[in-house]
C-alpha cells in the first residue's frame, strides 16, 4: 500500500510538471514556424511597448477578444491577474460576410454570434496565420435545426472571407503573437465573443424593424455586453435547455 501511494504521488508530480511545461513551452513550439517567427519578431517590442504604457505585465496577461460585425472591428482586451480588463487595441475587420445575425447552418456565409473560444492555432494557414472559434458551441447546437452547422470559423490573414473574421496580414500577425503568448502565460482559454453591433437604444430602434427575428436573441448578449461595459468583467456565461444564454454575475 505504501508503495502504491508513492507511486500515485510520483505520477500526479510528474505529469503536473508534464502540463507545466508543455504550456510555458507554447510559444517554443510555435515558434519552429516560420510564419510565426516572422510575426513575433515584426511584433514583439512595439507590443511590449504598448503593455508597459497601460502598466500590464507583458509576462503574465490574459486576453478577451471582442467583435463587432456591423462596425467591422475587433477589440482585444488585457488584464493581469490582479486588474479588471483594459481596452488594448481595436483592430479593423478587413471584409464582412454574410449579414447580422447569428450562423445556424454549413453554406449561409454568416459569422456567428454568441460567446466562443479560441481552439485552434495554424501556424501554416491558407490565410496566413489563423485562429479557430469553437463554433458551434452548445448554444448555436440546440438552437439550430439544420442538419449541418458548419464550422471552420476563424480569424486569419489574406483579407479574404466566406464567414470568417479576416485581417491583413500585419494586423493578423499582432493578433496571432499577442494570443500565442498568453497561452504560453497560462491562459487555457481565450474567450472571443462576437455581437451583431455596438448595442445602443438607436442602433437597437433601427437594427430590431430590419431584423426583427434576432430581436430576443439580441437583447439576452446584450445584457452581458453592458455588464462588461460597466464592470470589464466577464460573467459566467452558461447555456440553457432552450440555447439561450444565461449569465451569472
Amino acid at each position: 500500500m505504501g508503495r502504491l501511494k508513492l507511486w500515485i504521488t510520483f505520477s500526479f508530480i510528474t505529469l503536473f510538471f508534464y502540463f507545466m511545461y508543455a504550456q510555458q513551452n507554447f510559444l517554443g513550439e510555435q515558434l519552429k514556424f516560420e510564419r510565426v517567427q516572422m510575426a513575433y519578431t515584426a511584433s514583439f517590442e512595439n507590443l511590449k511597448n504598448d503593455f508597459a504604457s497601460k502598466n500590464i505585465p507583458f509576462s503574465s496577461y490574459s486576453i478577451l477578444l471582442r467583435a463587432f460585425k456591423a462596425e467591422g472591428e475587433l477589440e482585444i482586451w488585457v488584464k493581469n491577474e490582479n486588474t479588471d480588463f483594459k481596452l488594448f487595441k481595436t483592430y479593423k475587420i478587413c471584409k464582412p460576410s454574410g449579414t447580422l445575425g447569428p450562423k445556424y447552418k454549413q453554406g449561409d456565409k454568416q459569422v456567428p454570434e454568441g460567446y466562443y473560444y479560441i481552439d485552434r492555432f495554424n501556424p501554416v494557414s491558407d490565410f496566413w496565420l489563423s485562429l479557430g472559434i469553437n463554433y458551434p458551441n452548445m448554444a448555436d447546437s440546440i438552437r439550430s435545426t439544420a442538419t449541418n452547422l458548419g464550422g471552420d470559423i476563424f480569424i486569419h490573414g489574406n483579407c479574404v472571407t466566406v464567414g470568417c473574421l479576416p485581417m491583413t496580414d500585419k494586423i493578423m500577425s499582432e493578433i496571432y503573437v499577442l494570443n500565442v503568448l498568453a497561452k504560453n502565460n497560462g491562459q487555457e482559454q481565450i474567450p472571443v465573443h462576437i455581437y451583431p453591433y455596438r448595442f445602443s437604444e438607436i442602433k437597437n430602434s433601427i437594427f430590431k424593424y430590419m431584423f426583427p427575428k434576432y430581436v430576443d436573441f439580441w437583447k439576452t448578449i446584450e445584457e452581458e455586453y453592458n455588464y462588461f461595459n460597466e464592470n470589464h468583467k466577464i460573467p459566467q456565461i452558461n447555456v440553457n435547455n432552450e440555447g439561450n444564454y444565461v449569465f451569472d454575475y
